[in-house]
């Protein structure tokens, strides 16, 4: 199997923004990207400075959220155009990497389209 270049791409939230849903909404719907993963954070801070954590005491509402997804390259910018929608920029990191398992789903996410 050979390895093609993807576009991994994380996307930095907290949950007490309310964006989580409908930007995965979007990707899985309408954008139709390879794979999506949300992972809830334990503690963490933003541009506030104010650390936010969880603890036995306090279950908190309001941790971090990182959504990572991928794709080929160009379905991928494709989808940080439009997730600009969602939330700021500068809460998204794409990074390049080469798959072997992003090429079948690939091909047949752009023959869908």
């Amino acid at each position: 199997m050979s390895r093609i270049p993807a576009l991994m791409v994380r996307v930095y939230l907290s949950e007490s923004g309310h964006e989580m849903r409908p930007l995965l909404k979007c990707l899985h719907d309408e954008l139709q990207v390879c794979g999506v993963t949300v992972m809830r954070g334990i503690a963490g801070y933003g541009g506030s400075g104010m650390v936010h954590d969880a603890s036995l005491v306090d279950l908190s509402l309001d941790l971090p959220l990182v959504l990572e997804f991928f794709d080929l390259p160009e379905k991928a910018e494709r989808a940080i155009e439009r997730i600009a929608d969602f939330v700021g920029l500068g809460h998204v990191c794409p990074g390049r990497l080469r798959s072997k398992g992003v090429e079948n789903h690939a091909r047949s996410s752009i023959t869908a389209e």
